[in-house]
């Protein structure tokens, strides 16, 4: 797959410049981190700067100045410096921004004190987040209070600083084709993933050596690796949501839960859970729980169609579940009551869906004021129900004890999901999920 042509980024650029008016935008890219002592974490750049310059070097600036004429993007990155690249590897430079990233001005990130001031002086505004850029907000800020004083002289108090945030994350939420062709590969790979990872595991293995494979997989593959930290969940781990210690032995007859997907060169994720019996078949009550959630998943996917409201994905799957629970003799009460008092949450007590995109947790609203979001073509999410009895389990009062038998099973089935004009395509639908697939 081919990458992204720097004509691509620039039309995002012009979208995003259409919607500032007479704003400045200042977007930093990820600044490294230490991990310890001299020591830094791998670098992921930041989603937003990324998204708008295709340029993937730490400690950069992107300014945006929708009230020049012609030149309007300013990038300011760390100069080209051939001792440091001896350690650290290629910087583009001032030059390589200009030609390789179609810059209009370029400087060394050094010189920002001292440029921005002069860049601003015609802005109404300034879009940048706050709190976030403790680096360089304080500069911002300086920067823009002499412009804002110049605003003030001429009788314009309106000027200030909002978060560009909200005009991204709408721009981010629709997902074109070139983006969808990239989650499709994400999906692909981690599927395939998921699939090795169950023809390996045996009892008597480690979650560890599961979780090595898989990311073995997409390492192979050509992938950044994991978009996450991957979850391989044995027995009663399976009912902690983010266990990633990934330490014990798997035993034949429990559950192994396995959340787990890649990210791309160009960051676009995936996020894949599936769960299947450890040595070969579910025990009754394993495989009723199973159908259970397997059902809720599909009657939700079933009902996303450009127009449906995000939130009753959600609903659909807690009604089936709950339904299900009530029938097993796991909950007591009526559906509607059980529902609107949150009364199922001990057992399943996160939401049904998020939004998937450049970040795994991609952003975007769920909420208009008091409306939910309705889905439109180019959307994606996921959509992963789950059911956890812990031997931990509390259970609330009013409610029935939980069996022995049922103790212990934690299931979550996990897809990605694209909408579309006509309804929607699964785009991690080479995963197995059968239950009699998951019988190997």
């Amino acid at each position: 797959m081919l990458p992204f042509s720097f004509s691509f980024f620039a039309q995002r650029r012009e979208r995003f410049i259409k919607q500032l008016k007479g704003l400045a935008a200042i977007i930093p890219a990820t600044s490294l981190v230490t991990h310890h002592s001299d020591v830094k974490y791998s670098f992921r750049q930041s989603s937003n700067f990324w998204y708008l310059t295709g340029f993937d070097e730490p400690g950069a600036v992107l300014l945006l100045l929708p009230y020049r004429e012609g030149s309007r993007f300013v990038l300011f990155v760390e100069p080209k410096d051939p001792i440091a690249e001896v350690w650290h590897g290629f910087r583009w430079g001032c030059q390589g921004a200009l030609e390789h990233f179609g810059a209009d001005f370029a400087h060394p990130i050094a010189e920002l004190q001292q440029r921005l001031k002069d860049y601003l002086k015609n802005a109404e505004g300034v879009a940048f987040q706050l709190g976030c850029h403790l680096d360089i907000e304080p500069l911002v800020l300086k920067a823009w209070k002499e412009q804002q004083d110049r605003l003030l002289v001429t009788g314009n108090t309106k000027s200030g600083i909002i978060s560009p945030c909200p005009i991204l994350h709408e721009m981010r939420m629709h997902k074109d084709n070139g983006e969808l062709d990239r989650m499709r590969k994400a999906a692909w790979i981690s599927a395939e993933a998921h699939e090795i990872a169950r023809a390996f595991t045996q009892p008597g293995m480690t979650e560890h050596q599961i979780q090595a494979v898989i990311e073995q997989h997409f390492l192979m593959s050509g992938t950044q690796g994991p978009a996450y930290g991957t979850i391989v969940a044995s027995g009663d781990n399976a009912c902690v949501l983010h266990y990633t210690k990934n330490s014990a032995l798997l035993r034949k007859g429990d559950l192994l839960l396995i959340d787990a997907g890649c990210s791309l060169n160009d960051y676009y994720n995936s996020d894949i859970t599936r769960t299947f019996p450890i040595g070969g078949h579910f025990s009754s009550e394993q495989r009723i729980i199973y159908e259970l959630v397997l059902g809720a998943q599909r009657q939700a996917i079933a009902s996303i169609k450009p127009g449906k409201v995000a939130a009753e994905v959600h609903n659909i799957a807690i009604r089936v579940l709950v339904e299900g629970l009530i029938e097993l003799g796991l909950l007591m009460g009526s559906v509607d009551g059980l529902i609107d008092q949150g009364a199922y949450r001990h057992l399943y007590m996160h939401r049904t869906s998020h939004w998937l995109g450049l970040d795994v947790h991609d952003v975007g609203s769920y909420q208009l004021g008091i409306q939910s979001v309705k889905l439109e073509p180019g959307y994606t999410l996921t959509v992963e129900p789950g059911i956890y009895i812990s031997d931990r389990l509390q259970v609330p009062k009013g409610q029935p004890a939980i069996e022995e038998r049922w103790k212990g099973i934690g299931i979550r089935i996990e897809d990605d999901i694209a909408v579309t004009f006509s309804g929607h395509e699964v785009l991690t639908s080479t995963a197995l999920k059968d239950p009699l697939a998951m019988e190997c």
